[in-house]
Formats: structure tokens, C-alpha cells, sequence
């Protein structure tokens, strides 16, 4: 596995609640959620372009609630739970609690 940048530090709680505010970015979330590790970033949209998809995972990268890495020459995306957990205790698991 090979880190492709800096661990964005969590953000401020405003900017994660932006980050996972749009309806796209949210269901990314869910389904990295689900994955339970890094996942395949094809794996993690439907019905957006590449570069919308690349977009999103910028803005959730940079708000601190995931990281990128590449597997295998493959780009996969991963939910910082646990961190965005121990700065915001409860929000993150929260909104994925919520259908």
C-alpha cells in the first residue's frame, strides 16, 4: 500500500458537516462505512463522472474524513472514522446511523 499525500488533520466541525453534507459525498461515506476499509474508488459512486467523483473525495480528504492510498496500482479511499470519532465524539456515527 502507498499513501498518495499528507493525513489531512480532521477539520473543524463545520467543515466536516459541509464535507458530508452533500447527498453525493454522503453516500461515499456509507459505502466506505460499509466497506469497513480502503476501498476501490469505482466501488464508491454511481452516476457521476470520474472527475465529479475525484472532486468529492478532494472535499472529504481535506475536511479530514478520509485518506487516499494506492493498493496494487489501484486508487482506494478510506474513512477516518475513528479520528473524526475522537475529535467529534458521536456526529460522524450519527449520520450514518440515519437512513
Amino acid at each position: 500500500m502507498t499513501d498518495t499525500g499528507e493525513r489531512a488533520e480532521v477539520g473543524s466541525l463545520q467543515e466536516v458537516l459541509a464535507a458530508v453534507s452533500d447527498p453525493v459525498r454522503l453516500e461515499m461515506v456509507r459505502r466506505m462505512y460499509a466497506e469497513g476499509g480502503p476501498a476501490p474508488c469505482a466501488q464508491l459512486y454511481d452516476d457521476v463522472s470520474k472527475s465529479t467523483a475525484s472532486h468529492h473525495f478532494k472535499i472529504l480528504r481535506e475536511a479530514g474524513v478520509t485518506d487516499r492510498s494506492v493498493i496494487g496500482g489501484q486508487t482506494h479511499q478510506e474513512l477516518r472514522l475513528d479520528d473524526v470519532e475522537a475529535a467529534y465524539p458521536g456526529v460522524l456515527s450519527s449520520i450514518l446511523a440515519v437512513r
